[in-house]
């Protein structure tokens, strides 16, 4: 799990709690650094290695938040991701994590996913936009918005240990949504509600 300034701690921890509690699997915290890494909001993780002690991980996992935008025009973290990406079995992205793994060259041509707001931009990187909440295409595979990192997470944790053992983890976190309102999507929320969002869009400026 490589984290950066400014991720989205949900996009990172949603993914780090399915994958941990499978039979069989270690996740670990990778940064550019190893230390204490901000959300820009008050929030942290602490990475315990840093790019160049982690050189071939079975599963790479990018996630995404407003520093994923510092990340784009050639960071440290998009060359390690391609890096590792070399030998990886499998390699992950939730929300504008997908923007990393463009900009790393990954995606060219391939079908994923991201926040509903950054489809465009996503798009603008030759990536066949899917308006879904987990993509596949090969080994690549991402979610969408930040809670769709527990999505992508479950169904890669059946492929890599089997669906029961997955399905375990579902259950016992109780990962059974029931959202008080049906305003998670931009094709269901109120319209004032979007257009809320998207004026507050760093993606619509």
């Amino acid at each position: 799990m490589v984290v950066f300034e400014g991720v989205t701690l949900l996009d990172a921890v949603g993914p780090y709690h399915v994958w941990r509690s499978l039979p069989g699997v270690e996740v670990v915290w990778v940064a550019e650094r190893p230390g204490v890494v901000g959300d820009g909001r008050g929030g942290s993780v602490v990475a315990e290695y840093g790019l160049e002690e982690v050189t071939g991980p079975d599963v790479v996992c990018v996630p995404g938040g407003p520093g994923q935008e510092a990340l784009m025009g050639g960071d440290a973290v998009v060359d390690w991701v391609r890096a590792v990406d070399e030998g990886s079995a499998w390699t992950v992205s939730v929300c504008t994590g997908a923007l990393v793994l463009a900009a790393a060259g990954l995606l060219e041509g391939r079908r994923a996913t991201t926040h509903w707001l950054a489809r465009g931009e996503l798009g603008a990187w030759g990536v066949q936009v899917v308006e879904e909440r987990v993509v596949f295409d090969g080994k690549y595979a991402s979610g969408a918005g930040v809670s769709a990192g527990i999505d992508v997470a479950l169904a890669l944790g059946g492929r890599l240990v089997g669906v029961e053992a997955a399905q375990r983890v579902q259950l016992m976190s109780e990962y059974d949504p029931a959202p008080p309102w049906d305003a998670g999507s931009p094709g269901r929320a109120p319209g004032s509600v979007v257009a809320w969002a998207r004026e507050r869009s760093r993606f619509c400026r």
